[in-house]
């Protein structure tokens, strides 16, 4: 595969970025296609004191969208930025995924504009990949669509059992609608009016799920609202921060539990390793007409090389494919519900 990256994105500039893709040129059989300011690059390579490998090329991006620059004009105003080029290669078939660990809006209007949606997909959503008790669980959205309606909730439900299956390989994956019981009858007018619709889509529902039956692995997707999703994933990051954190306060304020803690070095490190954001590097923007990975602003060297990975793992799965199939085949329920509605 070949990915295209974003070598300004993030909070810390080249060097995770640059770092991230020399590792993945290495380890991994894709082509690597850098896009930002030449010149940049081939500096901040010198630093590093490597050469440029054999399947990492440089696509030169004059300019670049700042982190807290507001997406729609920034993205309009600079062409040229490494978001527009980056996603622009995508569209022309000069590369299979598109990387970035930049302006997350940004990156959904690079990509709007440049690689535009999947036929009949309203809205693309943001889809992360949770450690569970039994594996992994995937949550979307999580944060690109504040406001939603059921159909967008019923779209939603459909990528994310198309996600699950090209990734995980899962057979028909069970979903959840995030909401507060277990029962139908309960949750806000959004989740009543979503629960019949997400029915008929063909997909495996297991019906309402609640937050605690996120890290239990209750069902294989769970969809929300992309306030309420990215609320529950923020919680989710902050208890497991809290856990370690509260586990390393214990074990150092005892001799003996610094002993048990030695011998258990192993399982701990294991446990670090699972609840690790990088362990996927990034979230796949569903509903796209092409594969794009969004990374976290404090990106490491580690998850850029997973989100290289992970983007050719997509883009070879046929995922996007997968998703226009299923899309045409719910598109006259999906109609249906929108002009009930009206």
């Amino acid at each position: 595969m070949r990915i295209a990256l974003d070598a300004h994105g993030g909070d810390f500039g080249l060097k995770p970025n640059l770092e991230g893709a020399l590792l993945a040129a290495k380890k991994l059989p894709h082509e690597i296609i850098l896009v930002g300011r030449d010149p940049e690059i081939r500096e901040e390579l010198r630093r590093l004191g490597v050469a440029i490998p054999e399947r990492v090329s440089i696509v030169h991006a004059p300019q670049i969208i700042e982190m807290g620059a507001e997406p729609v004009n920034e993205c309009r105003s600079k062409p040229d930025s490494s978001l527009m080029m980056g996603a622009g290669l995508v569209h022309e078939g000069k590369a299979d995924a598109f990387v970035s660990a930049g302006n997350s809006g940004a990156i959904m209007v690079a990509a709007l504009l440049k690689i535009k949606r999947i036929p009949g997909v309203i809205r693309p959503a943001i889809a992360v990949a949770l450690p569970t008790l039994k594996g992994t669980a995937v949550l979307l959205d999580a944060g690109a669509n504040m406001d939603c309606k059921p159909w967008h909730l019923a779209q939603f439900a459909v990528m994310g059992s198309v996600y699950m299956e090209s990734l995980f390989n899962i057979e028909n994956p069970s979903v959840g609608l995030l909401s507060i019981g277990e029962e139908e009858s309960k949750g806000n007018a959004l989740v009543q009016e979503t629960i019949p619709l997400i029915k008929n889509m063909g997909i495996n529902f297991h019906g309402p799920v609640e937050g605690r039956d996120i890290p239990e692995g209750l069902t294989d997707v769970v969809v929300a609202d992309g306030f309420t999703g990215n609320v529950a994933l923020k919680l989710y990051e902050g208890t497991a921060k809290v856990v370690f954190k509260m586990l390393k306060e214990r074990i150092m304020g005892k001799f003996t539990y610094k002993i048990g803690a030695m011998l258990m070095r192993k399982v701990f490190s294991e446990m670090k390793t699972k609840m690790s954001v990088d362990v996927y590097g990034g979230a796949p923007l569903l509903g796209i007409n092409g594969v794009v990975m969004v990374c976290h602003g404090k990106v490491t060297a580690g998850a850029i090389f997973n989100a290289v990975r992970v983007s050719g793992d997509l883009a070879a799965s046929g995922m996007v494919t997968h998703i226009k199939k299923r899309m045409e085949q719910v598109k006259d329920k999906i109609s249906a519900a929108k002009e009930s509605e009206a």
